[in-house]
């Protein structure tokens, strides 16, 4: 994509696709080596962050304004629109995150776990823990996003 900003030391392999406006940080990997991974505008990958897929079973699918979160593992799930990943959380294969949704810090999402729009999920096993206000939850999500945009533009030469 355009305007995108990649840390020297991420790492970028196999069929990856993103769009415009996107930031992969330090330590973060992208390994689309074993299926594909598309990314949609304004995705923040945070240092560390680790997205792979599983061999001809399970890519990754991710929308727009997402913010995956340091450390946080995404593998072979879909993620639509308008969702944070929080620290260090796992999202494992299959597993849909609806648009206006929050995964909590630490939190494990099961395989095939389906998380509906406007919920925060949290826990290991993560469980539905409340509903969010969607017009908060979608600015917040965005804002946190356009963070990211803005701190890219720092690093760009």
């Amino acid at each position: 994509g355009k305007n995108c900003f990649f840390a020297e030391n991420a790492v970028i392999i196999g069929d990856v696709v993103m769009g415009d406006n996107c930031s992969v940080w330090y330590n973060a990997v992208l390994r689309g080596d074993v299926h594909y991974i598309r990314i949609g505008d304004h995705v923040n990958i945070q240092d560390g962050a680790i997205i792979h897929c599983t061999y001809k079973v399970a890519p990754v699918n991710i929308g727009s304004w997402v913010s995956i979160a340091h450390n946080a593992i995404v593998h072979g799930c879909t993620i639509h629109d308008h969702v944070l990943i929080g620290m260090g959380a796992i999202i494992l294969d299959g597993a849909v995150i609806e648009s206006n949704s929050i995964i909590a810090a630490g939190a494990v999402v099961s395989k095939n776990t389906i998380v509906k729009s406007g919920s925060v999920y949290a826990g290991i096993p993560a469980e539905k823990i409340k509903d969010i206000d969607t017009n908060l939850s979608e600015g917040e999500i965005k804002r946190i996003a356009e963070n990211y945009s803005l701190y890219a533009s720092w690093y760009k030469k």
